[in-house]
Order: C-alpha cells, then sequence, then structure tokens
C-alpha cells in the first residue's frame, strides 16, 4: 500500500510507487490510496478533483508498464483501509513514515499483524531541498526538481 495527493505527480511520487511496485513484485498487488477532495481540502494549496488526480494517476501507472495487479481506492483519513486490510507492506517517504507507525498501532489495537514499513528518502531538487507538490505549485521548481527561472 501506499497512499497520497498526488497532484501533480512528481518524481517523489514517482519513486514511492515504483517502490511499491518492486516489493509487491510480478503476481504481487499495489493499492494506492488517493486523497479524497475532502481530506485533500487541508493542503496549504490547491488541489485538483479526485476524479482530474486520478486519471493522470491512472495515465502514469499504466505508461510506467508495472507488472502487477493494481488499484486506486479513495483515502478519506490519513490511515484509510490500511488498519483493517490485508497486505503486507506500507511505502512512504521521510515526511510520513510517522503515519505509517500509528497505522502498525492500530492494526495492533484491531488484533491484526503489523506490516512491513518501507521507507523511501525523499528525492531532492537541484537546490538540495525535498521536491514537493506545494514547492512545483509555488513555481520554485518543476517536476523534476529543476528550478524554474
Amino acid at each position: 500500500m501506499v497512499g497520497g495527493t498526488f497532484d501533480p505527480i512528481h518524481d517523489g511520487h514517482k519513486k514511492l510507487i515504483r517502490r511499491a511496485f518492486a516489493i509487491a513484485g510480478p503476481r504481487g498487488m499495489v493499492t494506492i490510496g488517493l486523497t479524497t477532495d475532502r481530506f485533500a481540502g487541508a493542503k496549504s494549496h490547491p488541489v485538483r478533483p479526485f476524479e482530474e488526480r486520478k486519471r493522470a494517476l491512472t495515465a502514469f501507472v499504466r505508461e510506467s508498464g508495472y507488472e502487477g495487479t493494481w488499484s486506486i481506492e479513495p483515502l478519506d483519513d490519513r490511515p484509510g483501509s490500511a488498519v483493517t486490510a490485508d497486505f503486507d507492506a506500507l511505502v512512504v517517504s521521510e515526511g510520513t513514515a510517522a503515519g505509517a507507525v500509528e497505522i502498525n498501532r492500530l492494526r495492533q489495537q484491531k488484533g491484526l499483524h503489523k506490516v512491513d514499513i518501507h521507507q523511501i528518502a525523499c528525492v531532492l531538487a537541484d537546490d538540495g531541498k525535498w521536491i514537493s507538490s506545494t514547492r512545483i505549485l509555488r513555481g520554485e521548481i518543476d517536476g523534476h526538481g529543476r528550478r524554474i527561472s
């Protein structure tokens, strides 16, 4: 499982999704939680509607040619179905690792097994700071972390 707002999809998101498919392998299943409009509304920047983000995310996954099956599900809160679903691993970034620890705590309270947490390093922009949708939408960098003049 992996989750996010994915708007716009940038190199950090691509690394996160690529890692999820690598862990799942060709016979595995990747569930991508995509924040709903209500949940994404808490962002400090405007976010495209859920259906637009889902189309862009679907196109990215299909174009990437990942092996294995996958699905995109609405994410109404931080843990989403990760506290109840039967799965083996969460893929998170440095910025969301604490949420994965909390998911495992909630799973344990429900009598479910802990899942493996795979943390990726955030992708750095040319200026050495993390690539983020906020920075892209502010016009600081593009989706690859290059400065915009």
